[in-house]
């Protein structure tokens, strides 16, 4: 079984592999302050009781493979693999993992590394030129190219990030749930914010998108739009752009990356 761990600045999704199909996943918040020690006894408690698997933290796990957002997190799932899972093959993906995917960033070291699993996993299901659209903390936008290369990407605010803003900045409006409103016209203000929120992320992403993907091919209409992220559902109904919802891109990429590296061990 392979463990896959994807830390994002929110939310860290995790995902248990048999061969290449995803038979379990949890999703915790993101606490930079966890110490491996609790990071070992939070995957217990997720674990410990899966059919699959041991009763012992690393019974049933042949190998994993983490990303992380957050570097004090990746510091200490680091100390994870090591104390916990000490005789488990583990890719951590940083600076030097073979991932498969040129990067064509004045800086391949600025790029986030979730963005970059994002790619590979784009590539490897539906192939280049393609956009993925993660709905995460930030909403992310970014460019496969029909050679199979990262050429770059587009960073916004994300959806969370917006209604909160709106509760802080903005003296009588609050922080409302993340729905969809009955019609595009809100009836109150909650609707009303919902509405904003809503049409005007789906908005955003079908803009964003026709651009990028005259840029990335001669035909727009070649481009795969793919869309990701816990947010996601949010915004299928409503965009146009969109073509495929794969909500675990980023632990199928996990997945091919560690198959791309543990050979090479």
């Amino acid at each position: 079984m392979l463990l896959t761990i994807d830390v994002g600045n929110t939310h860290t999704v995790l995902g248990l592999f048999d061969g290449e199909d995803i038979v379990e996943h949890w999703r915790i918040s993101t606490d930079a302050r966890r110490t491996a020690d609790e990071l070992a006894v939070l995957l217990q408690g997720l674990m410990g009781t899966h059919p699959l698997l041991g009763d012992e933290l690393g019974d049933g796990i042949d190998g994993i493979a983490i990303c992380a957002t957050v570097p004090s997190v990746l510091h200490e799932l680091r100390e994870v693999t090591r104390r916990y899972y000490g005789d488990v093959p583990a890719v951590l993906v940083e600076p030097g993992v073979k991932t498969g995917v040129p990067i064509l960033f004045d800086n391949p070291k600025e790029v986030g590394a979730d963005r970059i699993i994002n790619a590979v996993a784009a590539n490897e299901l539906y192939g280049g030129p393609a956009i993925v659209v993660d709905f995460g903390t930030a909403t992310t936008f970014d460019a496969v190219s029909a050679r199979g290369e990262y050429v770059g990407g587009v960073i916004a605010p994300g959806i969370e990030i917006s209604v909160e803003a709106l509760g802080v900045k903005a003296a009588q409006l609050r922080k409302i749930e993340v729905a969809r409103p009955r019609s595009v016209i809100g009836k109150n203000t909650v609707e009303a914010m919902q509405a904003g929120i809503v049409y005007g992320f789906a908005g955003q992403v079908d803009g964003v998108v026709s651009r990028m993907a005259r840029e990335l091919a001669d035909d727009p209409d070649d481009v795969t739009v793919i869309a990701t992220g816990g947010l996601a559902p949010m915004v299928l109904g409503e965009s146009t752009a969109i073509d495929e919802h794969e909500p675990w891109l980023t632990l199928i990429g996990l997945r091919l990356v560690y198959e791309r590296n543990v050979t090479r061990m």
